[in-house]
Order: structure tokens, then C-alpha cells, then sequence
């Protein structure tokens, strides 16, 4: 697609420095940036970069104005990721434009199903009895909304998403185990994008909740009764148990497990690969992540934790008898 710079400033913004007129075809990375590119920089650290690229703009902040100019033309900005993201935006309204509403011929939606005029189901969804799906909603292909389910408005579900199927939840029966019925449903609120084959449970008695503008990676799975505040956001292969409550304006990195009942406060930011084992309340960034080592250290190191407890004994001890 090609644009020229004052149509990008006259859509999003900033302040151009250079040839209104100048057209670029492209978005890039500064390093693989072509001269009909557009190109970006958010971390001063790359300066070095920028003044390499041959980029035809490049976005910056305020404080590299001068860096920039001197390079060639620039947007200056205040947030230059941000400006960034609307531009990919910007560039993909272009290129491939929303998806026109309706109901793909192989798609399966039941009669109780409530789809708004406006949304749009890909080719091999399935929309159970009495599911709801918003204005402005897509569901790519393969989607599987289930029986009494609601979808909100402007969401995005990308393929293989399901919503509703049962939570995990079986009873002991002596040596077998009696299924719980799950009579709950999901409830997706605004402005929700699901990655590709993430699954959500329906709640066993109350619904599990997904608040707006929450945005779910790859692969990760919310387990029954489960609610997720508003704008979370989760990286792929995140594990939810059952009846976990996550505030707003969380992050939850790559391969993390939240523990089931737990809860975690608003504005919590745990690392990838972090076992959320206790209820986290106060904001701030979270990690716990044993370091990757050779097997043969990482198993001494891993038999010295498990004498750290018998270890705080015998310090204990000492303390005290040293205070005699």
C-alpha cells in the first residue's frame, strides 16, 4: 500500500519533519528498513540504528528530534510504539479491509443465537442455542461460541477459539469420578481479541467473566469461573485454574500458572514462566523462575533447596542459643 507522509500526519498525527509528498509502500524494522519504508524508534538505546537505517521516515520522540532530522524525514511524537501500533492499523484498513458482515455459508449458528446485523462469522464456526454475538464482532474461522454464551461488541476471535465448553469439574465416586454439570456460561465484554485456539470455560453455577478490552494470546486456557478485569492483558500458553480472579490493567507473561481461588489486584505484571502459588495484592512486577543451568548443576542446586527449610531450623536454633 502506498501513502504519502502527510496523509499518515494528516490521519494519526505528529509532527513531520521533511517531504509531505515523500511516499512510502511499507512498514519495517529499523535495521531491514528500505528507503520506501517507515520505520520507528522507542528505545533511545538504538540510536546507533537509527542513524544506520535507510528508512525513508522514521518515528521518534521528542528527545530524538534532532538525531532524526539530521538523518532525513521524521514524525516526532510523544509515544512513537503507540503512533506505531495506529499506523499498523492504519496500514491494514488499506491492505485488507474489515471483513464484510454476515454469516459464512459453512458456518453453523442456531436459530435461539442472537448475531448482530453488523458482526461477522467465518467459514466452519459453530453459534450454539442462545449464544449472543456483539456489533462489530468477528469470529474467524473454526470459532465455537457455546449455548448461552455472550460475546460483546468490536471483539476479535481469532481460529479455533472456544468459548463455553465445560469447566474441569468431576466429584469423587470411590474409585471414579461423577461429572459436575457446568450451568454457568462466559460472558466477553467490548473490545476482547482471543488469540488462536484459546479456550475459556463456562462456569460451573455463576459465569465466567472476561471484561472488556482484555486481550488473550495463543493457546492459553481459563479455567470455570474464572474473571478477568478489564484490559488484562495474557501472553500465550497461560494457564488459569478455576474460580482465579485477576484484576484490571494486569500483564501475565508467556507459559505462567495462576493457581485456582486465587486473587490477583489490579495492576500486577507477572513474568513468563512464573507458578502463581498465593494470592497477589499489591501492584508490581512478580517473577518466580528457577534459572535454567547444565543438568548436573541445576539438580545440586535443586537438592540444596530442599534443605533450605531444615537449614532455617538449624539458624533458628543458633540464633537462640547464642542470646542465652
Amino acid at each position: 500500500m502506498k501513502r504519502d507522509l502527510a496523509s499518515i500526519v494528516a490521519a494519526l498525527g505528529g509532527d513531520l519533519h521533511g517531504d509531505g509528498a515523500l511516499q512510502v509502500t511499507g512498514l519495517a524494522p529499523l535495521e531491514a528498513a528500505t528507503p520506501q519504508d517507515i520505520s520507528f524508534l522507542s528505545n533511545p538505546r538504538y540510536q546507533q540504528q537509527l542513524l544506520d537505517s535507510r528508512a525513508a521516515c522514521v518515528i521518534v520522540a521528542p528527545a530524538m528530534r534532532e538525531v532524526a532530522v539530521a538523518r532525513g524525514a521524521c514524525i516526532v511524537t510523544d509515544q512513537p510504539y503507540l503512533y506505531f501500533a495506529k499506523l499498523t492499523q492504519l496500514y491494514k484498513r488499506d491492505r485488507d479491509p474489515h471483513p464484510h458482515p454476515g454469516i459464512h455459508p459453512s458456518a453453523v449458528v442456531d436459530a435461539a443465537a442472537v448475531v448482530h446485523p453488523t458482526a461477522s462469522i467465518g467459514a466452519l464456526c459453530v453459534v450454539e442455542r442462545g449464544a449472543s454475538i456483539g456489533a462489530g464482532t468477528v469470529l474467524k474461522s473454526r470459532v465455537t461460541v457455546g449455548e448461552d454464551c455472550v460475546v460483546g461488541a468490536r471483539c476479535l476471535l481469532h481460529p479455533g477459539v472456544v468459548i463455553g465448553a465445560d469447566g474441569f469439574g468431576f466429584a469423587p465416586n470411590g474409585e471414579a469420578w461423577e461429572k459436575i454439570e457446568q450451568l454457568g456460561a462466559v460472558q466477553i465484554g467490548n473490545d476482547v481479541e482471543i488469540g488462536a485456539n484459546t479456550c475459556i470455560d463456562r462456569g460451573a453455577l455463576q459465569d465466567t467473566v472476561i471484561e472488556d478490552g482484555v486481550k488473550l494470546d495463543n493457546l492459553i486456557q481459563i479455567g470455570h469461573n474464572v474473571r478477568v478485569g478489564r484490559h488484562t492483558a495474557m501472553a500465550g500458553c497461560v494457564g488459569v485454574a478455576g474460580s482465579a480472579t485477576i484484576g484490571a490493567n494486569c500483564t501475565v507473561g508467556g507459559g505462567a500458572i495462576i493457581l485456582g481461588h486465587l486473587t490477583i489486584g489490579a495492576h500486577v505484571n507477572i513474568s513468563a514462566g512464573t507458578l502463581v502459588s498465593k494470592s497477589l495484592l499489591k501492584p508490581g512486577h512478580y517473577t518466580g523462575i528457577f534459572p535454567v543451568d547444565d543438568n548436573a548443576t541445576w539438580e545440586r542446586n535443586a537438592a540444596s533447596l530442599k534443605q533450605l527449610h531444615s537449614l532455617r531450623d538449624r539458624i533458628k536454633t543458633l540464633e537462640k542459643e547464642t542470646k542465652k
